[in-house]
């Protein structure tokens, strides 16, 4: 593909960039990225994404913008209120960029349709904010090899990895099922601070871009720990499981649809 005049200028900082140019840049302009939720994280990830100019950017989610959702969702605002919120963050994203082919699949992710959601996404971005589709994502991912970056925020501290099928260890080898459920209290029940998901969004946003262009050090086996109070991040390496549910070397997960009922909600 050529760039137009306009496009030249918009991408002009990422052009001049020699681990970007111009073909770094046509290969972001070229990817297919998924995101899992269009919530604290979905937002600030997908913002960023278009304005890198990523080609085609699917959000899914079936929730309702709500008032509240506004103290740290920055892709919805007042005029969007009671509107799907992939479809808010749709109008959004498009107006920062109309290159931008942004899709909204207003949808109820579960073991029934993940597989066909994401086989078509060269990366999977999780921005979800429960345990069941954390590790239904992971696993879906896993299956059908897809490189997932996952990200998490509570109260004031966040999270993020990223998950290479093959190469590194999956979300299942760090912790192997889900905590019993009202064991690690919701967003909702223990709140998180408003620019908390922005500074871990941005971070999922420099994995996937990372990821595109083929450059640095993705955080496989890696999870990166980020303290807002202490202002301070810390890695902590993930071994790989060989016995690992998801990716071992005699996987017990064969079928998602062998996974209990309860793994969705997106």
């Amino acid at each position: 593909m050529e760039f137009s005049e306009e496009q030249l200028k918009r991408y002009s900082r990422h052009i001049i960039l020699p681990e970007v140019g111009g073909k770094g840049q046509k290969k972001i302009s070229g990817s297919k990225v998924l995101i899992v939720g269009a919530g604290g994280l979905g937002c600030p990830v997908g913002y960023y994404l278009a304005a890198a100019g990523v080609g085609t950017i699917a959000l899914v989610d079936n929730d309702h913008v709500e008032l509240s959702n506004l103290q740290r969702q920055i892709a919805h605002s007042v005029k969007t209120l009671g509107v799907n919120k992939a479809e808010s963050a749709k109008q959004t994203f498009e107006a920062l960029n109309p290159d931008v082919n942004v899709i909204a699949v207003k949808e109820r992710i579960s073991s029934k349709n993940i597989l066909d959601l994401i086989r078509d996404y060269d990366i999977v971005v999780d921005g979800t904010d429960n345990f069941p589709t954390r590790y239904l994502i992971n696993d879906a991912c896993v299956m059908l090899k897809k490189p997932l970056v996952s990200g998490a925020i509570l109260r004031f501290e966040g999270q993020v990895t990223t998950i290479l099928p093959g190469e590194g260890p999956c979300y299942r080898c760090l912790f192997e099922e889900p905590p019993p459920a009202g064991l690690v209290p919701s967003c909702q029940e223990a709140g998180v601070l408003g620019v908390l998901p922005g500074v871990i969004g941005a971070l999922q946003a420099t994995e996937v871009l990372k990821l595109i262009i083929g450059k640095g050090s993705p955080l496989k086996g890696n999870l990166l720990i980020y303290d807002a109070l202490g202002v301070n991040f810390r890695k902590v390496r993930i071994p790989k499981n060989k016995d690992c549910p998801a990716c071992g070397s005699d996987p017990k997960i064969k079928e998602l649809t062998d996974l209990p009922e309860e793994y969705c909600s997106i």
